[in-house]
């Protein structure tokens, strides 16, 4: 297994790790979390033996191999398939030698090694790899050179998921992937056969494709079992248990510093006062709760205005009249509407989100605006617009020129950058605290309509959550494009699918979305375009619904049923025993166990809830 015994890191002076233990089984799936800047990325740079280790070891078995996702794309004449082929450096090797080998003996050597690892369905499984992160059968025999830098990661990580290491560290895998990449890339590895470690901050991958959840918070390792959402309700109780106890040494600490102080003097009580003094010394601190609360993101709200605030009649946009990128597209946006957009990249989410926000022209048709309709877009590429050598309050001011200095130190604040944190140049933000400060600006005279084009990019998952809060908080429309299905099922009440150079509402949710993806990108190697994927895709979501059809329902809700009451009558039972008044002094250790006993109760009754509820809508679909 992979081990990792009371390791200590320091990066320029700061103790990153501090002590950290974790023994990763063989096949696990393991995602990391943590707070940006906790030392995550560090953590995988000492796993590689990149970075000297201030103390402690890691072992990793003699015959494992490592792979993680290359920092620099691929960007050279190969085409897509080769690219990824040599990934495999034993086959690609083996093959080179297999030319030029004459020896009969060694010759048979090659040639069964070959067929021990596969060798020759080799192409076949790089083609799937490459169609699952959204290259066509034509893309794949381009060279590389004639993608961008973001498809070109992906070439990348097609490369590194071929190679299949016994150990696959990736970090942050979806920054380059849109959201049907993104599914199809969740599938996969919850499917991996080795073992694997993800950075993430997407909730959904991190519930979907992972067994355990390794924290490192404050230099510390903490494994846990389960999905994200079961970390979280580990965790709470885990901190709640860890109050409870820290508040009751603190008092029993109270006590017998006052027996000492009280008797220390006096001859006839000094040795039980000394006695006193050992039980302190023995006495372990807990670790106290430190809560790191996360700023939280809001957006002014507009003037209301009567909808729709956006109506599009027969548009044609692009950047070529001759070759439009949308076609005849007609839709309308209403005042208060939250709308995902799905569909691949590279099928027209951004020309469409240009079009609607006033910058890009159309070809043809008609696009009516409300009169004074105000419009805040965000996008990633936006960050390099920001002054690097200006601060936050500086980028407030030249919207503020003239208003005084407390208003716009305010206006500063309430953006997420008070106090000092206002004077900190724009060069020494994270990734997060840029896109922030971008958020805030776009937003500042509060927009009627706001345009997010993949705004999570940079931000922790806790500053994901805020992010939906302020979204669904926010009065006016939003439009957002996004691979993080957890911002778009909180936020989105209307699904519009860009593809085949037309935008078309989508009736059903991600997770009918998800099967549709992952059924039309299973077939994609074969299909000759994306149309012909997109007419493969609907004959299968329909024979999906056939088979749905046939399959035993009330069965199902019967059985989830007996679940959800016997799992209910458990954590009945554990409740019981957590309230015993003297419980978690008596016996510390049995509490939390049961604290533990109970938040794996409370997550699998959650997921039979879920079950439930599936075969439930299901069912009433068959019998209405």
């Amino acid at each position: 297994m992979l081990s990792i015994t009371e390791i200590s890191v320091r990066i320029a002076g700061r103790l990153l790790i501090d002590h950290g233990i974790a023994q990763i089984v063989p096949g696990a799936r393991v995602g990391l979390v943590g707070r940006n800047g906790a030392g995550k990325s560090t953590l995988f740079h000492a796993i590689r033996g990149e970075l000297p280790l201030e103390g402690g070891t890691i072992t990793i078995p003699p015959r494992w191999r490592v792979g993680s996702l290359a920092q620099e794309a691929p960007n050279g004449p190969e085409s897509l398939i080769d690219v990824v082929l040599k990934a495999d450096l034993e086959r690609d090797a083996l093959l080179r030698e297999a030319d030029t080998a004459q020896d009969p003996q060694r010759i048979a050597e090659i040639q069964t090694r070959l067929v021990d690892i596969d060798a020759h369905s080799a192409p076949a499984r790089a083609a799937a790899i490459l169609s699952g992160l959204g290259f066509s059968t034509a893309d794949q025999a381009r060279p590389c050179s004639e993608f961008s830098g973001g498809w070109r990661m992906r070439v990348a990580l097609a490369a590194t998921l071929f190679a299949a290491p016994d150990l696959l560290l990736l970090d942050e895998p979806t920054n380059y992937l849109d959201l049907e990449g993104t599914l199809w890339l969740e599938d996969h590895l919850a499917n991996y056969p080795r073992t694997v470690i993800v950075i993430s901050h997407d909730r959904d991958l991190l519930d979907t494709s992972v067994d355990q959840i390794l924290h490192l918070d404050r230099g510390k390792l903490t494994l846990y079992r389960g999905s994200y959402t079961s970390y979280e309700e580990q965790r709470a109780t885990r901190e709640m248990l860890d109050a409870k106890h820290a508040k009751r040494q603190d008092a029993e600490r109270k006590r017998l510093q006052a027996f000492v102080d009280r008797f220390k003097a006096k001859a006839s009580k000094a040795r039980q006062a000394q006695s006193r003094v050992k039980m302190l010394e023995k006495m372990k601190p807990i670790a106290a709760l430190v809560r790191q609360d996360v700023r939280e993101i809001t957006f002014p709200a507009p003037v209301k205005m009567l909808s729709p605030i956006i109506a599009v009649d027969a548009v044609s946009v692009g950047y070529d009249p001759k070759n439009p990128v949308l076609n005849r597209v007609t839709l309308r946006i209403d005042n208060d509407d939250r709308i995902a957009l799905l569909g691949s990249n590279g099928n027209g989410k951004s020309t469409l989100v240009k079009l609607l926000a006033n910058r890009l022209a159309p070809f043809s048709g008609k696009i009516t605006r409300a009169d004074k309709l105000s419009i805040a877009y965000f996008a990633q590429h936006q960050l390099d617009e920001l002054n690097e050598d200006g601060s936050p309050y500086d980028h407030v001011r030249k919207l503020m020129p003239d208003a005084p200095e407390t208003k716009v130190r305010g206006r500063t604040g309430a953006i997420g950058f008070s106090g000092k944190a206002g004077d900190t140049l724009v060069k020494s933000l994270s990734g997060g605290e840029k896109a922030r400060l971008l958020l805030g600006l776009a937003t500042f005279f509060g927009p009627n309509m706001i345009i997010l084009d993949e705004p999570t990019n940079h931000l922790d998952i806790d500053s994901r959550a805020a992010l939906a809060e302020a979204i669904n908080e926010f009065p006016g429309a939003v439009i957002m494009v996004s691979h993080d299905r957890y911002l778009i099922e909180s936020c989105a009440d209307r699904l519009w699918v860009v593809a085949d150079r037309t935008v078309t509402p989508y009736d059903g949710d991600l997770d009918d979305y998800r099967r549709m993806v992952l059924s039309a990108r299973g077939m994609r190697a074969g299909s000759r375009d994306r149309g012909a994927d997109q007419r493969a895709n609907g004959r299968e979501q329909a024979q999906h619904n056939k088979t749905a059809k046939r399959v035993p329902l009330k069965q199902k809700i019967s059985e989830a049923e007996a679940e959800i009451e016997r799992i209910t009558g458990i954590i009945s039972k554990i409740d019981v025993a957590l309230a015993l008044p003297d419980l978690f002094q008596r016996d510390p250790k049995r509490a939390a166990q049961l604290g533990k006993a109970r938040a794996s109760a409370a997550s699998a009754l959650q997921r039979a809830e879920e079950q439930w509820l599936a075969a439930s809508s299901s069912y009433d679909e068959v019998t209405g």
